[in-house]
């Protein structure tokens, strides 16, 4: 099979068809739809991506790519579409480094899982963490037991940070 360059529809693969304008806006509108959909629904309880996750994700991306571009879409529409959601992803990050209060607006709150040795179960049960979860990261970074932990965070990012007991804690 060879490639006959004459014949080649250049005014389809280079001159959108669509609005500019409108690849912009619904690169705009999706991007920042699905941000927020995500900040609210995806927080790893293990710092991880399951497989849940990363279904949520890969069906998002397929009715995302439905709902951003038009069918045929040209070369230059592509870009356009691609320079939105890397400018979207861009700004926000740019956002949350500037302004602390659109940082607290987008990040989850740490959230204390153990406090001076004890499990907090209503905190565990408002992020689906189980108790064989917390004690598998628990082991994980060497401790067997919750008694030498002084405290433990869900950060943010879904990693379990650990801050441990002063050695004098423990007597008295």
């Amino acid at each position: 099979m060879t490639l006959d360059w004459a014949t080649l529809d250049w005014q389809a693969i280079f001159v959108p068809q669509n609005s500019i304008l409108e690849l912009i806006l619904r690169g705009s509108l999706t991007y920042l739809a699905i941000f927020v959909l995500l900040r609210i629904v995806l927080r790893r309880q293990e710092g991880g991506i399951g497989t849940a996750d990363l279904l949520v994700v890969v069906l998002t991306a397929e009715v995302a790519g439905n709902a951003i571009a038009p069918l045929d879409m040209s070369v230059v529409e592509g870009a356009v579409l691609v320079a939105t959601i890397l400018f979207w992803s861009f700004a926000i990050e740019w956002a949350q480094y500037r302004f602390p209060a659109f940082e607290r607006l987008v990040r989850n709150p740490k959230l204390k899982l153990i406090e001076n040795g004890r499990m907090l179960p209503r905190n565990m049960r408002r992020e689906y963490v189980t108790t064989r979860e917390l004690m598998t990261q628990l082991r994980e970074k060497g401790h067997e037991d919750c008694s030498r932990v002084k405290a433990a965070y869900l950060e943010d990012d879904g990693a379990i940070s650990i801050i441990e007991k002063d050695e004098g804690q423990d007597r008295g």
